[in-house]
C-alpha cells in the first residue's frame, strides 16, 4: 500500500466514522425529542397533580377541623361524665341515709 492509497483509505474510514457518529447523533436527537402531544400530556398531568395537591390539602384541613371539633365534644362529655358521677355518688350516699333512717324509724315502732 502505497502512501496515496493510505491518504485515501484514512480518509474514507475518516468519514464514514464522521457519518456514523452524525447518524448516532441525529437518531438520539430524534428519539429523545419531545413532541408537542407529550408536552400537552406532561401539562395536563401537572395540571392533574396540582389540582390532587389541593384536593389533599383541603381534606387535611376540613379533617384536622373534624378532629378540633371532636375532641373539644370528647372533653365536654367527658367533664359532664365526671359531674354525673359526682351527683350519683351524692344519690347513694342520700339513699343510704334514707335507708338508715326508715329502719331507725321502723325499728323503733316495731
Amino acid at each position: 500500500m502505497n502512501r496515496n492509497e493510505f491518504i485515501i483509505a484514512t480518509a474514507v474510514i475518516l468519514f464514514a466514522a464522521f457519518l456514523l457518529g452524525w447518524f448516532a447523533s441525529w437518531l438520539i436527537h430524534r428519539l429523545g425529542r419531545v413532541t408537542r402531544a407529550e408536552m400537552g400530556e406532561l401539562e395536563s398531568m401537572a395540571q392533574q397533580l396540582h389540582d390532587a395537591e389541593e384536593a389533599r390539602d383541603k381534606a387535611v384541613r376540613e379533617l384536622e377541623e373534624r378532629e378540633a371539633e371532636l375532641v373539644g365534644r370528647v372533653g365536654k362529655a367527658e367533664s359532664e361524665l365526671q359531674s354525673v358521677q359526682g351527683e350519683l355518688k351524692e344519690s347513694h350516699v342520700e339513699i343510704e341515709e334514707l335507708r338508715d333512717y326508715i329502719e331507725r324509724r321502723l325499728g323503733k315502732h316495731a
